[in-house]
């Protein structure tokens, strides 16, 4: 099985579970657009398939990341190089603060999840179509 199956497999065992809160900050300057998200101890996250080369800095925190490479365990202060087409699961071992940094001028938040992923905004965290989510709906229905 390969690193995208083995994430994938963690996306479907957490479908029905309650989603994490997970804080999001977006800042921009000059050609950059930086998304930091703020995860819990214990929180374990997937992340969407990027398109583009970016850095991932972890400025807080220690996490177990599974990708391509296998699973590392990171301290911050942290900088990796994502490569297009990477998918990964972070797992926080201490609350955590996470960061990705991408070159584009774009403002739009919409327009940017599609022109550095895969992903379509209704898809992440929040969105309509986040199967975490409808699956945890679901689950709270046959529950009551």
């Amino acid at each position: 099985m390969d690193v995208r199956e083995a994430v994938e497999q963690i996306e479907d065992a957490m479908q029905g579970m309650p989603p994490a809160f997970l804080p999001i900050k977006h800042y921009f300057a000059n050609g950059m657009y930086a998304r930091e998200m703020t995860m819990p101890a214990g929180a374990i996250v997937t992340g969407a398939i990027h398109k583009t080369t970016h850095f991932c800095i972890l400025s807080q925190g220690r996490v177990h990341v599974m990708s391509e490479d296998g699973i590392e365990e990171l301290v911050a202060p942290a900088i990796i190089i994502s490569q297009p087409g990477t998918k990964r699961a972070i797992h926080a071992l201490e609350d955590t603060v996470w960061t990705n940094i991408h070159a584009t001028n774009e403002t739009d938040l919409d327009k940017l999840v599609e022109e550095l992923t895969e992903s379509t905004v209704d898809q992440l965290q929040g969105g309509g179509n986040n199967k975490q989510e409808l699956a945890y709906a679901d689950q709270l229905k046959l529950e009551h």
